[in-house]
């Protein structure tokens, strides 16, 4: 298994879920610290590679590495991901390209990368969308548009891809634990506990989820032998547009 953006967050929740059920996995993310961290703490099942999935011989050295890893390749994940926020009206276009880079096109293109050895293992390729596609909430559109993007294209690919057995299916996680969030403020700030309590309360279950979570529902689509093309909302009701007093 190859994850992406596996340093912290999802994909070091979903690397350790995967690794406690046997799986070998290499994870694969920009900081050192961050990988290596993670993949010392799992064990030789776990390898940590360096790199950037937007540059192109970083995406051959990082599929090469899981390849050899794994002895083969059975399942990509595509988490890695950036959050840029900010009113239309202030968008910076460098910043809203980078943002796409990151977040959709460099996925495809390493999917494309994977697709040989996928098709080999018949497996499957999951990507993370975001519930930001099913309730919106002001200033988030550069990250809804790329998750939006994301979803299509997992249907698309789902079509594609199908007749070499690659399955393709999509986890859409709601507010989650995550450094994404952290770095974005939604936890971190002098208001945090408020936040997390106003967070809390448009979730039908009252609560922001852990990364194991999203972690279970990743490793069934890895498995799922007849499903593809599918988004799962894994976000505690928060799609259901409640308000909790």
């Amino acid at each position: 298994m190859l994850i992406t953006g596996g340093g912290s967050g999802i994909g070091a929740g979903t690397a350790a879920y995967l690794v406690e059920r046997g799986a070998r996995v290499t994870i694969c993310g920009r900081r050192a610290e961050k990988v290596n961290g993670v993949a010392q703490a799992l064990g030789d099942q776990c390898l940590a590679v360096v790199g950037d999935i937007t540059a192109a011989a970083d995406r051959k050295n990082i599929v090469a590495a899981a390849v050899e890893h794994g002895k083969g390749l059975h399942g990509l994940v595509n988490n890695a991901g950036n959050m840029y926020r900010g009113p239309l009206t202030e968008l910076d276009e460098p910043e809203l390209l980078a943002l796409f880079h990151t977040n959709v096109v460099a996925g495809m293109m390493l999917s494309a990368e994977c697709q040989p050895h996928l098709a080999a293992s018949e497996g499957a390729i999951v990507f993370l969308g975001s519930i930001h596609n099913r309730r919106a909430f002001p200033g988030v559109s550069p990250y809804a548009a790329t998750k939006g993007a994301i979803e299509a294209l997992t249907k698309s690919l789902a079509a594609e891809l199908g007749p070499s057995n690659i399955r393709v299916n999509c986890v859409a996680p709601g507010a989650v634990y995550s450094e994404i969030n952290q770095r974005a403020g939604l936890f971190t700030d002098e208001q945090a506990l408020q936040r997390l309590q106003a967070m809390s309360n448009i979730h039908a279950l009252g609560r922001i989820g852990e990364v194991g979570e999203v972690a279970e529902a990743i490793a069934y689509f890895l498995t799922a032998a007849w499903t593809t093309g599918t988004v799962l909302e894994v976000d505690g009701g928060l799609a259901l547009g409640i308000t909790q007093g």
